[in-house]
């Protein structure tokens, strides 16, 4: 049977993230809500284009299909909309085949609230305030940013890919370099090499990510054949020799990680350029996600010293 919710793994979208809605924001801004309602009822049978967290989505509901004995993953929709004005968004969610049956519509209210009701480990919006404030309940969130799709047809694998302090891990180190300079950074983290981080935000899905890698490893033993599905990669600014906490925590995590890149300040987009990730998140949004955009979908994590989007650019 498949696995209750309790022990899936569960994002919850919102409606901007997963579709583009500029025509429907712009006439609720400029108009107001009775003229956004007319509009999406007058184009509820227009399908709406794919939006920056939707071949992330697609290919995340993938899952279910190489593993239908259990179907580990669910996406949950999380919309300020009501159910009639939302009735657009489903017919587009039929179009696109994406398995996706459950939904929370508050009608103008933020839907963050509901998150651990669904069991989420990730909440993806294009509402930066309702990231924030859900990330201030201590709620795993992020931002999607205008950004590039990567969205290739023929692209049979999922990548995804982690900036790793703010984001997987919490914010302790990052605070130490941005109150004390990247001396007394890699000073602290040599002297702490062998103390694991605290998770952060992400780290619920980045450990639930972890189980699904080792389905495909009981896969892999079975059929030396299999060609791994999911990927996941650490793309971090740390250099030596701080690379040894990331190794710690990870160890301490029980998770094994395709790919980890130590860039030591480099530009990030030079990685991601060539990994091509479906989705990548980061809490900087400078200068490393103002880089990652003209490759990535990217996805901004407002937490912890990170969350005025400005930092680590040296290590």
């Amino acid at each position: 049977m498949p696995f209750p919710i309790e022990e899936k793994l569960v994002i919850g979208v919102a409606s901007s993230a997963l579709f583009k809605l500029d025509e429907a924001d712009e006439i609720f801004r400029r108009e107001g809500l009775s003229s956004y309602r007319k509009y999406q009822y007058e184009h509820e049978k227009d399908l709406l284009e794919p939006g920056i967290a939707f071949p992330f989505i697609r290919r995340f509901l993938e899952l279910n299909k190489l593993f239908p004995e259990v179907e580990p993953v669910e996406v949950v929709l999380l919309s300020h909309n009501d159910p009639d004005t939302g009735v657009r968004v489903f017919n587009s969610i039929d179009h696109y085949q994406l398995d996706i049956c459950r939904a929370a519509f508050t009608t103008g209210n933020s839907p963050f609230q509901y998150i651990p009701a669904y069991n989420v480990a990730l909440f993806l919006s294009a509402n930066e305030s309702d990231v924030r404030e859900a990330l201030s309940r201590g709620y795993p969130a992020g931002r999607v940013l205008d950004s590039r799709l990567n969205d290739d047809p023929n692209d049979r694998e999922l990548r995804v890919a982690f900036d790793f302090d703010g984001v997987l891990a919490d914010d302790s180190a990052e605070s130490v370099y941005k109150n004390s300079g990247i001396n007394e950074f890699y000073l602290s983290e040599s002297e702490k090499a062998d103390v694991p981080h605290s998770p952060g935000p992400l780290a619920d899905l980045f450990t639930k990510l972890g189980r699904i890698r080792i389905l495909e490893d009981e896969k892999c033993k079975k059929d030396p054949s299999w060609k791994r599905f999911l990927k996941t990669a650490i793309v971090t600014a740390r250099s030596a020799p701080a690379h040894r906490r990331v190794a710690t925590t990870l160890r301490k995590w029980g998770i094994t990680v395709d790919e980890t890149f130590f860039l030591g300040g480099m530009n990030k987009g030079r990685i991601l350029s060539q990994l091509r990730p479906h989705i990548f998140f980061d809490d900087q949004k400078s200068p490393h996600l103002e880089m990652a955009k003209y490759y990535t979908p990217s996805v901004h994590i407002p937490f912890g010293a990170g969350a005025s989007g400005h930092g680590k650019e040296e290590r």
